[in-house]
């Protein structure tokens, strides 16, 4: 069995990165075009928190790795405070975003839901790619 590069994963992670805002402008456009400018507003909302949830994911991800990798006994086996935030603080993040968008400025919250679904959409295609083209594949 081959042991897997990490830099094979953060081409993966970067390519979510990318296809979230990519799809979630793309989806913001077609609503704003389909419906409305609310409606596309809130798709746009939608797809900048589901990469934002999906950058702080992978960055606590990252910290909770190097922390595991360390000793129990040193100082860097501490996991910091900023990961801890980054982990939990992702979910209120989107909630204070969701509420405050509904409540004040009046966008569905159903548009913001379509917006974080950009996410899962990239990771799908994502996988799809790498099914059909693996990265480091020796041709």
């Amino acid at each position: 069995m081959e042991t897997p590069n990490p830099a094979q994963y953060q081409i993966t992670e970067r390519r979510i990165s990318k296809l979230t805002l990519i799809l979630g402008v793309v989806a913001s456009a077609c609503a704003c075009l389909l419906f409305s400018f609310r409606v596309g507003a809130g798709v746009g909302i939608g797809a900048v928190l589901a990469w934002l949830n999906f950058r702080w994911l992978e960055q606590a991800l990252d910290v909770l790795v190097e922390v595991s990798v360390g000793r129990t006994d040193s100082v860097q086996a501490q996991l910091p405070a900023g990961a801890f935030f980054r982990l939990f603080g992702r979910y209120a993040l989107i909630a204070v975003v969701v509420y405050v968008t509904f409540s004040v400025f009046k966008i569905s919250v159903l548009s913001i839901l379509v917006g974080l679904c950009a996410l899962g959409l990239a990771s799908v295609s994502a996988t799809l790619y790498e099914i059909v083209a693996p990265v480091g594949k020796a041709d």
